[in-house]
């Protein structure tokens, strides 16, 4: 996944609170074997709606949403994550997200970001007209008007995002480790290094 450690940019004032999964991505998109394309069925409900922020050309290609409290509730689908990075967002702040979510995000590369009510309320204001600014190195959320939010996030996964180092990048990185345990493991148990060999 890409590195992430700065957002900048227009940032959809969504707002609403308690959307589920199935409100960022409806399930029968769910049948598709391919993360391309399901940006174009991310908020399908909520673009049906009059003055909806999604089909609004100032917020074309916003890296970053604003949302409302219990953000990526409901059901456990990744598809959802992936709907996002496809829309091109980097980074969701809102006052609270779904574990399951939060980690989907994660997994994926987006930067999830929880914020108290005011702050939310100060960032949708701004976002109307200006645009936002999120720095991972220092957790802040900051506009072009002065204000500065600081943000909590977990250190491994702040490690994680700032080097774009998913799950496979993780073990790669451990590759030398790895070696050196077979090579441990074929000298101290050749038995086993034999069980493998005949099985190949």
């Amino acid at each position: 996944m890409e590195p992430i450690s700065h957002v900048n940019g227009a940032a959809i004032p969504f707002g609403r609170k308690n959307v589920d999964t199935d409100v960022i991505i409806p399930a029968h998109w769910l049948k598709t074997i391919s993360r391309e394309g399901l940006g174009q069925g991310a908020f399908e409900a909520v673009k049906t709606e009059d003055g909806n922020v999604f089909v609004d050309p100032q917020y074309e290609g916003a890296p970053i949403l604003i949302a409302g409290d219990n953000f990526g509730c409901g059901s456990s689908r990744e598809h959802a994550a992936w709907a996002l990075l496809d829309m091109g967002l980097k980074c969701v702040i809102a006052p609270s997200f779904s574990d399951i979510f939060s980690g989907n995000a994660f997994k994926n590369g987006i930067l999830t970001v929880a914020l108290p009510q005011e702050a939310i309320d100060r960032l949708m204001e701004v976002a109307q007209t200006d645009p936002i600014d999120v720095d991972l190195e220092t957790q802040t959320v900051t506009t072009p008007f002065q204000d500065r939010y600081a943000f909590e996030i977990d250190s491994f996964r702040k490690h994680c995002l700032l080097n774009g180092l998913d799950e496979v990048g993780l073990t790669l990185g451990k590759v030398g480790k790895i070696a050196e345990y077979e090579d441990k493991a074929a000298s101290g148990l050749p038995f086993l290094a034999k069980t493998v060999a005949s099985a190949a």
